[in-house]
């Protein structure tokens, strides 16, 4: 749009396009729908993370993210480091 300006050529209209909404809800498990398909449980899952990956940049991105999220599935390790107690201190 910027180049469009400079140029002196109109602008196009802004169109938008749902492309649907997947989210996971656990280990294995999400919910999503794209277009009027509705997903459920791991194919909504395994959709979820092949969408994702595919959305990177780069096939190293692809790469370590893959790497990262299988290493974090198969130990278990949380990626997500939440605050639970009401009272907490920043640590150094």
């Amino acid at each position: 749009m910027i180049l469009s300006d400079l140029a002196g050529e109109p602008r196009r209209p802004f169109v938008y396009e749902d492309k649907g909404t997947l989210a996971t809800i656990g280990k294995s498990r999400a919910i999503g729908q794209i277009g009027r398909v509705k997903l459920t449980g791991r194919i909504a899952w395994f959709a979820w993370l092949l969408i994702h990956v595919y959305q990177l940049i780069g096939f190293r991105n692809r790469l370590a993210v893959l790497f990262n999220w299988a290493w974090n599935y198969m130990f278990s390790r949380r990626g997500a480091r939440l605050i639970t107690e009401k009272e907490w201190k920043l640590r150094n």
